[in-house]
């Protein structure tokens, strides 16, 4: 009965929750509805009409995304003067003295939600979880922080029940929030402070993702006037673990972030190409940096024999190598980038051409003649410096000079550099000679088509470092990719003001009252929008290779080269970083299996390491599997204690696909199913499976999705079929490390089907 009452109590709580939530969005869309009906006026009134419908557009989006789960938590404090509740986002009582209804999950106020424990309570007498479906409550989970409890529980978990309910329940394909159930040692890490570069390393289903996630919404709402400006970047392991990362920081209230992978680093070029293990792991090597330097240097010519030039069809020239390496020599002293320092070299070359057209010009006995003087022929001419001057003019116009300079120095884009360079054996062997092997050298080369691979992005970066870019080039290269978003952005601007009309807004008596977005379409809408007013600033993060994050954090970051964390460590000046992985999950040749190693060149040890001890996600029975695995990876590295049992010991089969079929066909589970299989099978496994996704752009809402050890990364399942896991073992360059990634992905249960016994695993 007192259970009963105290649904009811929440249930009536919530729904005045709910009715001031509806109150809000129906206010931000009619604002927004308004200022898309506004047109003309001073470019300053146009500019904040733009900034208006940014600013409601982004309203209406979050007060959309925090529909589900509104109100999570409550708090009971000891002198029974307060109750606060604890939610999304804050609401605040609109009459009277603007009283808190809901306290953002992030504020100060809500901390003790998270924190307080029977031996150190905080003031709080009882912390109770709201566990709702839609806007029903459903369930209530009390916590009485009584001292006579305190250190009983195995992990001294924060919301047992609450926690144990989420990491039961069905996958849905897209990862979930935890902010209903954050634990203690998270918390910590989520709030730690933005300056500095915060590692955090973390074995499986200890939650790394998510904290990073999490961090990011409240780095956001706690430095928002620094970080709404200078944006925050999450770099992710591959195009699928973006999309099921993907609503997550929505459903946090946060929309300002940047989500890319590394082969999205570089605008303009979408490094999707693939290529063996081997190679990306050459070009991830920092002597790269060497390579591409010397291959902008051997663009800047010294041709070995004189270079003959017509002037107006019958004055030959002579361009001597010893004249042209006094140019480039002059012109490099100065230090100024490839593409800058063209100009200087062009006035250096056109000086001396045109000191030896005078000299022939002063010397033909017929010259006088021909330029129309009073001297006699064959005396001398004397030229002023505004004569030479009018020369250099005139060889500035001359095409076979003009050609001939953009052979000598030519100007050049990173795509130029990055494809001329594997095109070439020679340009190849003298850019790399001294420093990668001959092998090695032609290991790189490949035909131009076919685009770029994501190891290819952070020498292209390198080269636009080393080429430089006009400002005027810059600016037209952004406001192109700026026009793209902006179609984009005027878009979503309109559906969210048709799909979030209140009743208010809508005239049942009347269906033809016009509305804002019935006088525009996305387009006219996009050329009337301001660019730098409309788009927001992640849009023009994305957009400029230059920008300078405020605040950036890497996912699965073990597995970066020391070539992208060049390119990363550009991107933050600051080191405001928060760097998310595990060592003992490295897979690609290039990753590291040290924090030390990766980040001594930028950083010098100077950096805070935080772990993740507990495994929230993987079962004790697949832990004690895993662990075996993790002891030949590093046996240095302790295995993340489990907080659950499913009673569901890891299961094997022996047979081959038509095994694998069988045992996918009656699995019966009601979630979601990951089979792993090594990447030389993926092709046959998904035939074997035509009714399951696979690939790196797998739906991960099937019910049963077929994945390599790469793909699966930072995944989760209910169940995982990983097959041949020796096969897995033996064709990937960090074998252990890959069945350890693949043997962890479950939530609940663990199947192996192998063509023989495993050698791999033990038992």
């Amino acid at each position: 009965m007192e259970q009963q009452s105290s649904l009811g109590e929440e249930q009536a709580y919530l729904d005045g929750l709910y009715r001031r939530l509806d109150g809000m969005r129906s206010e931000a869309s009619a604002r927004l509805a308004e200022k898309m009906k506004e047109s003309g006026g001073t470019p300053q009134e146009r500019s904040q009409r733009d900034s208006a419908v940014t600013m409601y557009t982004d309203q209406v989006t979050v007060l959309g995304a925090v529909e589900n789960g509104l109100c999570f938590g409550r708090l009971d404090f000891e002198d029974g003067a307060e109750k606060r509740y604890v939610g999304r986002i804050g609401i605040f009582d609109d009459r009277g003295d603007y009283e808190p209804l809901l306290v953002d999950w992030r504020a100060p106020a809500a901390r003790p939600f998270y924190l307080a424990t029977a031996a150190a309570p905080l003031g709080v007498m009882r912390r109770r979880h709201i566990r709702t479906a839609g806007r029903d409550v459903v369930a209530l989970d009390d916590e009485v922080l009584d001292l006579d409890d305190a250190g009983t529980g195995a992990h001294d978990l924060t919301g047992e029940a609450a926690l144990l309910a989420a990491l039961d329940a069905r996958r849905t394909g897209r990862m979930r929030d935890i902010v209903e159930t954050i634990q203690a040692e998270q918390d910590r890490i989520i709030r730690a402070d933005l300056s500095g570069t915060l590692v955090v390393q973390g074995g499986p289903g200890t939650g790394k993702t998510a904290v990073a996630l999490h961090r990011a919404a409240y780095l956001l709402y706690t430095y928002r006037q620094q970080l709404s400006k200078q944006v925050v970047l999450i770099l992710g392991p591959n195009p699928t673990f973006l999309r099921y990362i993907g609503q997550v920081l929505p459903s946090l209230a946060e929309t300002g972030v940047l989500l890319r992978t590394l082969g999205g680093m570089f605008p303009g070029v979408n490094a999707r190409r693939a290529e063996p293990d081997e190679v990306a792991e050459i070009k991830g090597r920092a002597v790269m940096a060497d390579v591409i330097a010397a291959a902008v240097a051997d663009r800047q010519r010294v041709p070995d024999e004189p270079v003959e030039i017509n002037v107006e069809g019958e004055t030959q020239l002579l361009l001597r190598p010893a004249t042209i390496r006094a140019a480039r020599d002059q012109v490099r002293r100065t230090g100024k980038l490839h593409n800058l320092a063209r100009p200087d070299f062009d006035t250096e070359i056109i000086h001396a051409l045109s000191l030896q057209l005078a000299e022939k010009i002063g010397t033909d006995p017929y010259a006088n003649d021909s330029l129309g003087g009073e001297d006699a022929p064959g005396d001398p001419i004397i030229f002023d410096e505004a004569d030479l001057a009018q020369i250099r003019r005139e060889l500035r116009r001359e095409p076979e000079v003009l050609a001939v300079l953009d052979w000598l120095w030519p100007v050049l884009t990173p795509q130029q550099i990055v494809a001329g360079l594997y095109a070439s054996l020679s340009r190849m062997t003298a850019a790399a000679s001294g420093l990668l092997t001959l092998d090695e050298q032609e290991a790189l080369l490949r035909e131009p088509e076919g685009g770029f691979s994501p190891a290819d992005v952070p020498l292209l970066d390198e080269a636009a470092e080393l080429l430089g870019e006009e400002e005027n080039s810059r600016r037209e290269r952004v406001a192109e990719l700026e026009r793209l978003f902006q179609l984009e952005y005027a878009q979503g601007a309109i559906d969210i003001a048709l799909g979030s009309r209140s009743v208010d807004l809508e005239d049942e008596d009347d269906p033809e009252l016009l509305m804002g977005t019935d006088l525009l379409d996305a387009g006219r809408m996009a050329e009337r929008q301001q660019f730098d007013a409309a788009l927001t600033a992640a849009q023009r993060a994305a957009a400029d290779r230059t920008w300078a994050f405020g605040h950036v954090i890497v996912d699965e970051a073990q597995e970066l080269s020391p070539m992208a964390w060049r390119l990363l460590m550009r991107r933050c000046p600051s080191r405001s970083m928060t760097i998310v992985g595990d060592v003992a999950q490295t897979g690609d040749l290039g990753g590291t299996s040290s924090w030390d190693d990766a980040l001594a060149p930028y950083l010098d040890r100077r950096y805070r390491l935080a772990e993740l001890t507990v495994s929230y996600r993987t079962p004790g029975e697949i832990m004690d599997v895993a662990a075996a695995v993790l002891a030949r990876v590093n046996p240095d590295l302790a295995v993340p204690r489990a907080v659950r049992h499913t009673g569901l010991p890891p299961w094997r089969l022996t047979g081959d696909l038509t095994t694998l079929a069988k045992a996918v066909s009656e699995w019966s589970g009601d979630g979601r199913l990951g089979v792993i299989v090594p990447t030389s099978l993926l092709g046959e496994a998904t035939a074997a499976l035509p009714d399951a996704a696979s690939g790196v752009r797998a739906d991960l809402t099937s019910p049963v999705v077929v994945l390599t050890v790469r793909q699966s990364k930072g995944l989760e399942f209910d169940a995982v079929i990983v097959y041949d896991p020796d096969r897995i073992v033996a064709e990937s360059p960090r074998g252990d490390g890959d069945l350890y990634v693949a043997l962890t992905r479950a939530t609940q249960t663990l199947g192996l089907v192998a063509p023989g016994p495993i050698e791999s695993l033990p038992g």
